[in-house]
């Protein structure tokens, strides 16, 4: 995480997002003045504010909010016929 690989080797998701945190902390007095950096950096790591937005909007549909997409292909017939 921090270290800067990713899980294929290359550079991690978040690394951008520590590096500016991390700078951050480094160069000021007190935390709560990096406090946007560090919301950053955890919505990076765990997508909670998409989580939260997300899982309403899915769950209305489910209730009957939006009505199902219809399928163009027949019963029978594959997707790629």
């Amino acid at each position: 995480m921090a270290s800067g690989w990713g899980i294929t080797g290359n550079k991690g998701r978040c690394y951008d997002f520590w590096m500016d945190f991390s700078e951050c902390m480094s160069r000021c007095r007190e935390p709560k003045d990096c406090a946007l950096l560090r919301e950053d950096y955890f919505e990076c790591l765990h997508h909670s504010k998409e989580w939260y937005n997300t899982v309403p909007t899915q769950e209305s549909d489910l209730q009957g909010g939006a009505a199902p997409a219809e399928s163009s292909c027949t019963e029978g017939q594959g997707r790629w016929r």
